[in-house]
């Protein structure tokens, strides 16, 4: 498995990195993991952090460029922690001890070999705990594809619909084809939405989708895209919690919090297309009191 790093193919940019030699590629990662934050997140959608939080781990480097990202300090800084296969299996099982609902991994994309073989390491010592794909979705479908039977929940941001945005705001070119694609094979691997009894969701795709500010017409495009293709068969997760942080001061027209009243007209066109599957946030979710402190926790 872990072969697929000597010629790294797991995202678009198609670095052909050699990271089993020490070379990296755009993301910057390397061999081996590194995370910083191991953490029972309360702050997720309410059918994922339940009564007891997600059992994230929060991943270290990233195959985007986004300039206001809120987590830069580990997906462009030195924050964070290279740790072994078998320690990342260990702390698998440390969440699901914890109590945690489910095991979240945040930005996952370029330690995908990594983490299938912990994952097998886990499950062989007892893991049972749905696991959830929390991803930026700027990845092949052939990376996705080596993931079914691994992952029960796929959590995929929708960013962009105009490339325009999402090379100038993530140097992120074709965005929407490659994001686009990459959410249908989720859709492919883990089908409907199922919750269990307590109302938290086991298998499904909720796709998240953060507004930013004057791109109103382009989240409409977002929208119009998930409801042709797929109807009330996933569920839309519409983030109002941008916060201008990072590199977002040179960019004068998003260095500035969103317009409540264009959140509020989004949820209306949701509501006018008869969406019914979607998660909504309420007024002063645009702080740095809800970015996690990258501090080792857990790791």
């Amino acid at each position: 498995m872990l072969d697929t790093l000597k010629n790294c193919k797991l995202c678009p940019r198609n670095c052909n990195a050699n990271r089993l030699q020490g070379h990296t590629g755009f993301c910057s990662a390397g061999t081996d993991v590194k995370i910083a934050k191991v953490s029972l997140h309360k702050w997720e959608e309410p059918c994922i952090s339940g009564n007891r939080g997600s059992g994230t781990i929060f991943f270290c480097h990233c195959n985007l460029k986004c300039v206001f990202c809120q987590n830069y300090s580990i997906s462009a800084g030195n924050v964070g922690k290279e740790i072994s296969i078998e320690r990342l299996s260990d702390i698998f099982l440390e969440q699901q001890n914890r109590g945690a609902h489910n095991i979240n991994l945040v930005t996952p994309t370029h330690y995908i070999p990594q983490i299938i073989q912990a994952l097998d390491i886990a499950k062989s010592k007892g893991l049972a705990l749905p696991i959830l794909f929390n991803t930026n979705s700027y990845q092949t479908t052939e990376a996705l594809k080596i993931l079914k039977g691994y992952v029960d929940v796929y959590l995929p941001d929708l960013k962009y619909f105009s490339d325009k945005y999402a090379v100038r705001y993530s140097n992120a070119p074709d965005y929407f084809a490659f994001a686009s694609k990459a959410i249908m094979e989720m859709y492919s691997q883990v089908g409907n939405p199922v919750f269990n009894r307590d109302g938290l969701i086991v298998k499904g795709v909720i796709i998240r989708h953060l507004m930013l500010p004057g791109l109103l017409f382009d989240s409409k495009k977002i929208i119009d895209y998930i409801y042709n293709t797929y109807g009330n068969s996933v569920y839309i997760s519409i983030m109002n919690q941008y916060t201008p942080m990072y590199h977002a001061y040179k960019f004068p027209e998003i260095n500035k919090p969103l317009n409540p009243g264009h959140y509020d007209s989004l949820i209306n066109y949701c509501i006018s297309l008869g969406i019914k599957n979607a998660f909504i946030q309420e007024n002063g979710t645009c702080s740095r009191n809800f970015v996690p402190d990258f501090n080792l926790q857990g790791v």
